[in-house]
């Protein structure tokens, strides 16, 4: 097998309706307009000035066109002007309390004037924002949440928590230390800064040595992927081997962290063959590469290679998120063309149909992704920096300014763990495979309206006959579980659906013995009439602990009797032993 790592350059069809997303020569008017888009980024956190502007204009608009509306809201202004002046005046208590998943406001002083006046005059504000930005009837659903997204980013900015005197919590701790907790924050902010400067971050836990220990060795490699089979732990093992298909926006060994909550380690050790693809960090000599090429170069080489290597007549398929979306694609292709390799289907935090695809949304429009794709031309990329910032002002709260205050003001230091080092260890997005990806998913959804092309032709996700065992997390602000959960309306085969504590990480990462840890399980099983997702968790049995036992009973149950491990690699069918894991790409910046 060809261990060439020179960039793939092998364009797929883009679909006619869409702009052009390849890597075809642009009028010199053409660069200077992408060049100057890209410029603009740099100014607006990556969202579209156009979007922006359309989205206000069509609130503000309707709005206008409101009279009672802005009369209630008017009303409503000076009741909350009144009420905050009874509270300063003594005459009334605070009553107005935060959303149950906003903790800025749980330290008990809060509860105290004049913090509880700071605190009641900011949720009154917030409240009232949030009336005259939602609900305003003929605004478009996704201009709404743009514009609600931005007022609530203001005013999450200018909240009474980021101000050091106006927050008890950062007063309190000044006092207690001597002031050494300011100390402590200034020189925690010198030395982030310090690594801002050298735009590189030096990860806590470095994989090799502290994560991504499982003993495995890499034993093909393209221009794409690195496959890494591990070593058996068990004198035998089912026959049916597993791939594991990571996305490719973070590193893989978010399945493969510390020694006890291994997931790679854990199947291991259950009698399983494990084979893991590890992806290729993208440079701007990579933009050419589509969403298919990640399907073919991709899974596909990597399915062929676990093939050879076991001779195994079936494989369990799991794919991650982004990595479980493509694996769906490929398994519809293999069952268009009668490729019966795949025993089952896990997918972990992955959707298939897009039409509620979370917070994600709200960059989703075709003025964001004209601008997002004038960025990545300019680069050939999309940027790790670029995809975190995205991700943080989604939740600004807990990954900006709670962060802020916690490290800056109180001086706490960071201790983080496997995940959290994990978190820190981004990959780049290739040009083409991401515009593909967000226009044809989610902004068009067609991989679950069969319009999404894997070759030449359409692909549909109701031709896939292999049993799924679909994981969603109750807390996924990535892929909702009721986005992953519609899964069931493309398929009518047997299908085992999990909802799990936690979120889009934490949840995967759910070994037993975790505590604090739940799940629902129930299967469907073919045929069976369809079940609405509120029913669906009414109605499912509710179990303590992690949900992978119950996985590998699911594989225990479409697995053959064990057999003896089979050998790491196969040099006569060309996949020698390139190296121990974690392989080379791990460790790719």
């Amino acid at each position: 097998m060809s261990t060439d790592t020179k960039p793939i350059r092998k364009p797929t069809q883009a679909t006619p309706a869409n702009p052009p997303i390849t890597g075809e020569r642009v009028s010199t008017t053409d660069a200077i307009d992408r060049a100057l888009h890209a410029a603009q980024a740099k100014f607006t956190a990556g969202l579209s000035p156009a979007g922006l502007a359309l989205a206000w204009r069509d609130w503000a608009v309707h709005l206008a066109n409101q009279p009672a509306r802005r009369m209630d809201l008017t009303r409503q202004m000076f009741e909350d002007a009144a009420a905050i002046s009874r509270i300063a005046l003594g005459l009334d208590q605070p009553s107005t309390e935060p959303c149950p998943d906003d903790r800025r406001f749980t330290h008990p002083r809060w509860q105290d004037m004049p913090y509880s006046l700071y605190k009641e005059q900011f949720l009154r504000s917030e409240r009232w924002w949030h009336d005259a930005t939602t609900a305003i009837a003929g605004v478009d659903p996704a201009h709404e949440r743009i514009v609600s997204f931005i007022t609530r980013q203001a005013l999450d900015a200018i909240a009474p928590t980021n101000f050091p005197l106006l927050n008890p919590e950062v007063t309190q701790a000044a006092r207690d230390s001597a002031g050494q907790s300011v100390r402590a924050g200034f020189k925690n902010l010198l030395q982030d800064s310090a690594i801002a400067l050298r735009h590189h971050t030096e990860l806590p836990l470095q994989p090799g040595k502290d994560v991504a220990v499982t003993p495995g060795t890499v034993i093909y490699r393209n221009a794409l992927i690195e496959l890494i089979q591990y070593t058996p732990t068990t004198a035998t093992v089912r026959p049916e081997p597993l791939l594991i298909v990571p996305a490719w926006i973070m590193k893989y060994y978010i399945l493969d962290l510390s020694p006890q909550n291994s997931l790679v380690r854990y199947l291991t050790e259950h009698g399983y063959t494990v084979f893991m693809i590890s992806w290729h960090n993208p440079t701007a000599a990579d933009r050419d590469l589509g969403l298919d090429d990640y399907r073919t170069v991709g899974i596909m080489a990597a399915m062929d290679a676990v093939s050879a290597i076991t001779g195994a007549a079936k494989i369990h398929a799991v794919g991650y998120c982004l990595g479980g979306t493509l694996l769906s694609m490929a398994a519809a292709a293999m069952a268009r063309d009668h490729d019966e390799r795949l025993a089952s289907l896990s997918l972990f935090a992955a959707q298939t149909d897009f039409t509620e695809a979370g917070e994600l949304q709200l960059f989703i429009t075709e003025s964001q992704l004209a601008f997002l794709d004038d960025i990545m031309w300019h680069q050939g990329y999309l940027d790790t920096t670029q995809m975190a910032g995205a991700f943080q002002m989604l939740r600004s709260n807990d990954l900006i300014w709670s962060r802020m205050i916690r490290r800056y003001f109180i001086g706490d230091p960071e201790n983080p763990n496997d995940l959290m080092s994990w978190n820190q260890d981004a990959t780049r997005m290739p040009y083409r495979m991401h515009a593909e990806y967000l226009r044809h998913l989610f902004l068009h959804n067609d991989l679950a309206e069969g319009r999404l092309n894997a070759g030449d032709h359409p692909v549909a996700i109701g031709d896939i006959t292999a049993p799924f065992f679909v994981v969603g997390t109750e807390r996924d602000h990535i892929a909702p579980w009721r986005s992953v959960y519609k899964l069931h309306l493309l398929n009518h085969g047997p299908l085992t659906f999990v909802l799990t504590s936690g979120g889009h990480n934490a949840g995967i990462v759910s070994e037993p013995g975790h505590p604090h840890r739940h799940f629902a399980l129930m299967t469907r099983p073919t045929g069976a009439p369809y079940r609405a997702p509120d029913e669906w968790q009414r109605t499912a049995p509710v179990h303590e602990g992690s949900w992978w036992p119950e996985w590998v009973k699911f594989l225990a149950a479409h697995s053959g009797a064990p057999i003896a491990p089979p050998a790491i690699g196969r040099a006569d069918a060309g996949y020698h032993a390139l190296g121990a894991a974690p392989g080379r790409y791990i460790h790719e910046m």
